[in-house]
């Protein structure tokens, strides 16, 4: 199967989930996207707002001011960058400062930063997440109606996207996990089961988030974020096997080596036959 486009994750912020205050320090964050990036990140996706259900909110004014000495360090890295945000002003600076991706949890909602984001390069990442606006929420969500509301969810930003003059070969899908889908966990795993059909159904590239997420915990005995690595790698790799293009991750080493793997599995299954 063709290798997916790793995003490493770089949060920049006090409350994220997994690792919030870690890399606030301008010095530790750059420090972190370069072993990112040399663990074999194709792209390091900067976040510096938590959108987990218990975060506090950020204003853009500090948003920028985390990201902006990051940005222009990687940049002259010559690393691919990715900006995770959904307020508007931190994803106009984003737009200006030249990114290689604009990632929004909220899919792009706001109709006023079309024109920017149709003037632009960068590729966009359309999640959708059940809440709509803002960040995640704990709201129950049955397997059986998470796919209609996604599949309605896409075909209506990209059909927006699209008329706003954003090129249709930009976009990229991520269906959400976790909270964005549901506190069920067995909604993130209908997805997941799904992702050829998501694949099929829009002709677009997906994105697939399960890195360290609550979903996993449910799965496995109620662990930490720092002790979810296997059932990450896990569903990591299955996303991969479905058919994922893009899979953010905070562990890119692990992830490429489990890769690299099955790729010589499924190349001596093919010799074998």
């Amino acid at each position: 199967m063709p290798r997916p486009t790793l995003f490493g994750i770089l949060n920049i912020t006090e409350d994220s989930f997994s690792d919030g205050g870690r890399h606030l320090d301008p010095a530790a964050a750059l420090a972190q996207a370069r072993r990112l990036a040399a663990a074999g990140a194709d792209v390091v996706d900067l976040g510096a707002a938590a959108s987990n259900v218990d975060a506090t909110p950020v204003p853009p004014e500090a948003e920028i001011a985390r990201l902006a000495p990051l940005i222009a360090a990687l940049q002259a890295d010559g690393t691919a960058v990715s900006v995770d945000s959904f307020a508007p002003a931190t994803q106009r600076f984003a737009l200006r400062a030249g990114v290689d991706f604009l990632n929004d949890i909220e899919g792009f909602a706001e109709p006023a930063l079309y024109p920017a984001l149709a003037a632009s390069r960068c590729r966009l990442v359309v999640m959708h997440a059940v809440q709509g606006r803002g960040r995640a929420q704990r709201v129950v969500v049955s397997p059986a109606a998470i796919w209609p509301r996604i599949e309605v969810f896409f075909a209506q930003r990209i059909a927006a996207l699209e008329a706003a003059g954003a090129a249709r070969e930009r976009l990229i899908l991520d269906p959400g996990m976790g909270f964005f889908l549901s506190s069920d966990a067995a909604a993130s795993l209908a997805v997941l089961v799904r992702l050829d059909w998501l694949k099929r159904r829009f002709g677009l590239p997906v994105l697939v988030s399960v890195s360290r997420k609550s979903f996993l915990a449910a799965l496995s005995g109620g662990t930490a974020p720092s002790e979810r690595g296997a059932a990450t790698l896990a569903a990591a790799l299955y996303a991969a096997a479905k058919g994922a293009d893009f899979i953010r991750t905070h562990d890119p080493a692990g992830l490429r080596d489990g890769l690299a793997v099955a790729a010589a599995l499924d190349e001596t299954e093919r010799v074998i036959e």
